[in-house]
């Protein structure tokens, strides 16, 4: 028999404090932590350095204040054309994004569904994608005349090219596991596109849908700078080319204020809603 060990008890010694593990921010950290404020300062920082830049040159032809960019600005907000002329860009803008995309989609999805549409994608990509779309101008003028026809048939091919790429990696990148786990629940052709192949790929389907955005944005005023529309239904463009035309250096950075707006907007708020109730939700960005 193993020999009996006598039975004693120790009283445990003391570990020690931990310490205070949640710890009362300052004002200043808190406000570091908010993005929207952080970004702000950016902003504010920015229009300072405009202002006493314009101030020190002192020539408002060429380079006006940031108060008399503001005071244009408004004034042509409230009692001017430049809202009707955004609202008008903008309804152009999702004509031809929306169909950017709706084709891209289409071609992406026969390309990772059959090996002929991969090719037609891969050909067309290589060919149309390094081409510019302002370089399609004239040949949209001729085909669908002055005026929204031709501005959207050059946003297609904008957003069209840079979508398709993003969404056809996005797609090629999906792990065997997904796949074939897919497979095995009886998903095939456009149920097998829908609800695997879109989920496990949208982070970069959402980065072309961005880069296609910034494409199509820039491809739209420059469209409407060369050829736009008529004084009446123009766009941001336009009116920036009027104002360039009678000198008004004021408006004229008006009009590049909005732009510079809009994108921002559509940025922090369109896309980066869909990116926290989508990917970031889902944990597949930081």
């Amino acid at each position: 028999m193993p020999p009996v060990r006598d039975e004693f008890e120790r009283t445990p010694q003391s570990l020690g404090e931990i310490g205070e593990i949640a710890r009362t921010l300052s004002w200043w950290q808190r406000i570091k932590d908010i993005t929207i404020l952080r970004r702000l300062f950016i902003l504010v920082l920015l229009a300072a350095i405009w202002q006493g830049y314009t101030l020190w040159l002192h020539n408002p032809l060429l380079f006006p204040t940031f108060s008399a960019t503001v005071e244009a600005f408004w004034n042509a907000l409230v009692n001017g054309p430049l809202l009707l002329r955004a609202l008008n860009s903008i309804e152009t803008l999702l004509i031809g994004y929306g169909l950017g995309v709706l084709i891209a989609l289409l071609l992406t999805t026969t390309a990772v569904l059959t090996r002929f549409g991969e090719d037609v994608l891969s050909t067309l990509t290589a060919m149309f994608s390094p081409l510019p779309a302002i370089a399609l101008l004239p040949l949209a003028l001729i085909w669908f005349g002055l005026g929204q026809g031709s501005i959207v048939f050059v946003l297609v091919h904008a957003v069209l090219w840079a979508v398709a790429v993003n969404m056809l990696t996005g797609f090629v990148s999906v792990s065997d596991t997904l796949r074939m786990a897919g497979k095995n629940y009886g998903l095939t052709g456009w149920r097998y596109v829908i609800k695997l192949l879109i989920p496990a790929a949208f982070p970069s389907i959402l980065s072309g849908l961005k880069i296609g955005w910034m494409f199509a944005w820039r491809t739209e005023i420059a469209a409407e700078l060369v050829f736009g529309a008529t004084s009446s239904s123009g766009g941001i463009g336009w009116y920036i080319f009027e104002n360039q035309n009678e000198l008004q250096t004021a408006a004229v950075f008006a009009g590049l204020l909005t732009v510079i707006l809009i994108g921002l907007l559509v940025e922090g708020i369109v896309f980066r809603t869909i990116e926290v109730h989508t990917v970031r939700k889902w944990g597949m960005q930081r």
